[in-house]
């Protein structure tokens, strides 16, 4: 089909904000590219956020100091979002409009695709069957990140959900060596964490296998909308054009759905759950579900989302319905946070549906289902002895709940908290260890195999 012909209106008839109103308009795309032009200042840019044939609403994303609405050309273009894709984007960093912030000329790229690609045909999807290392000791023991998989991480006001995606960023590995790259997605974080972030990544040496979608809190809200879609897209060319096993990281969810609920009270929407619009659920599964593996073509997209519940709350709609999307949650903790415990992840609420596909022997370790669950066990109980002994002391305590409790306290100073890298070898060794100051009687969770395999203490 030809491109349509560019329409010109001369003057809005109203203007609210960063909003232009338009009458009388046919033929409009959603997501249709505008140009504002007047004499005397600088082309302005905006998007169609909400189309009709009597009335269209744009969405300006530049300034609108000096702009007269009443006299601008506003220029409807007929094409929609697009971005560059390819290879050439590795090692690059770009706002939330797709614009270089590196200092470096915009790239040509391989392709140009439109940013509103389609979720993956389920019937098409292949089984996630080989794990990431994240070089986190309690998501890769004990919520194993699936290739392929999409596993939030729910955060909460304080707590250190970029801190988190920064790790994951510098830290994650393929297994094997196959080729591997991160596409990280900030969603209206700040000035400051935007260069934090860009100091880190380069200071790490990850940059080389990493591009970075940066837009911050002080841009338009239609670019928070936009940053998450261009990062899945050039994911996608990299995965399935180039063959590479990317990990995408978004942070944070919670901000782009501000600027869904933005826009929707923008356009009169009628309001949802909180105020959000009703169809936010099919927004973010638009999202979510173009993680995945495809039967025939090779590489992967691996999706980590962050997001922030607003007061703690994980009953919140944004938590929620991420929730019944995703296949799991990383929880953080506000008292191992608390206590100087870093990352604060509480592996007890955290859950990976898929963890056991992608653990166990020709993957991470034979034992690994077994190990995970008893590390699991003896945390629990340590952590049911924490409580008792809040009220009856230590001391009155049966000795079985005391040694959990000094498990329990070991296991979040030695295995949870870790300054550097981990390997999966070097997160087994140090369960191991932990496990290996319990009696064996403890160890419910282990075979006699494998019990004779690494011995336990007496």
């Amino acid at each position: 089909m030809s491109p349509r012909i560019d329409v010109t209106h001369h003057g809005a008839a109203a203007a609210g904000g960063p909003l232009l109103f338009l009458e009388r308009t046919r033929g409009v795309s959603l997501g249709e590219w505008v140009v504002v032009r007047q004499p005397g200042i600088a082309d302005r840019r905006g998007q169609v956020i909400d189309a009709g044939e009597h009335a269209t609403v744009v969405q300006l994303l530049d300034e609108t100091v000096g702009l007269a609405p009443d006299r601008a050309e506003i220029i409807l273009t007929g094409e929609v979002a697009t971005t560059v894709v390819g290879r050439e984007l590795l090692g690059r960093a770009f706002d939330g409009h797709g614009a270089p912030v590196d200092g470096l000329p915009a790239p040509v790229g391989e392709a140009l695709r439109p940013i509103d690609g389609a979720p993956i045909n389920p019937v098409r999807r292949a089984r996630p069957r080989d794990f990431i290392e994240t070089g986190i000791s309690a998501i890769d023991a004990m919520n194993t990140l699936v290739r392929g998989q999409k596993l939030p991480i729910f955060s909460g006001p304080g707590l250190p959900g970029l801190e988190i995606a920064a790790r994951i960023v510098e830290w994650a590995r393929a297994p094997r060596h196959e080729p591997f790259a991160v596409v990280f997605a900030a969603v209206g974080i700040t000035a400051r964490e935007t260069r934090d972030f860009l100091d880190r990544v380069r200071a790490s040496g990850a940059l080389p296998r990493t591009v970075l979608y940066l837009n911050q809190a002080s841009h338009p809200a239609v670019e928070r909308l936009h940053a998450p879609r261009l990062a899945l897209t050039a994911a996608e060319h990299l995965a399935y054009e180039c063959g590479l096993h990317v990990l995408v990281v978004i942070a944070d969810m919670t901000h782009y759905c501000e600027a869904l609920r933005e826009i929707a009270t923008a356009r009169e929407e009628i309001p949802g759950r909180r105020g959000y619009p009703g169809y936010m659920y099919t927004d973010l599964a638009s999202l979510y579900e173009r993680a995945g593996i495809i039967q025939g073509k090779p590489g992967s997209i691996t999706q980590i989302p962050i997001l922030t519940m607003p007061d703690d709350d994980v009953t919140h709609p944004i938590p929620d319905l991420t929730g019944y999307i995703t296949e799991g949650q990383i929880v953080l903790s506000r008292e191992l946070h608390r206590r100087g415990v870093t990352p604060p992840i509480d592996v007890l609420p955290s859950l990976s549906r898929l963890m056991s596909g992608g653990i166990g022997e020709g993957r991470t370790r034979p034992e690994h289902r077994e190990w995970s669950d008893q590390l699991y066990a003896s945390y629990a109980r340590g952590r049911e002895a924490r409580s008792m002994a809040a009220i009856v002391g230590e001391s009155g305590l049966p000795a079985g709940d005391r040694r959990a409790l000094a498990f329990a306290e070991s296991f979040e100073q030695t295995f949870i908290n870790q300054s550097g890298r981990r390997t999966i070898d070097e997160t087994f060794a140090v369960g191991w260890q932990l496990l290996h100051t319990l009696p064996s009687d403890d160890l419910t969770r282990l075979s006699a195999a494998t019990l004779a395999a690494h011995g336990t203490a007496s």
